[in-house]
């Protein structure tokens, strides 16, 4: 997969699990962060659970699942 799916994948992981944890998208550089970092979370999750996602919409799904945890771990830091 070339760095163009890795972007379009990682902004819509990342605008999805914005929609998902707080109800809005960030913009779409964080976007794409969040999307970028959430499919290396969700890679390595996966990887240790023994699940493995083949394809564009296994590659969504793995960044999303990544995304929403990695929100959900900074929602963790954020409440004070």
């Amino acid at each position: 997969m070339g760095w163009l799916w890795w972007i379009i994948i990682g902004a819509i992981a990342g605008w999805l699990a914005g929609k998902l944890m707080r109800g809005g998208g960030f913009g779409l550089l964080v976007n794409i962060i969040v999307g970028i970092a959430g499919a290396i979370i969700g890679g390595w999750v996966f990887g240790l659970l023994g699940i493995s996602a083949s394809g564009i919409l296994g590659s969504l799904i793995t960044a999303l699942v990544g995304a929403i945890l990695l929100l959900w771990i900074i929602s963790l830091f954020k409440r004070t």
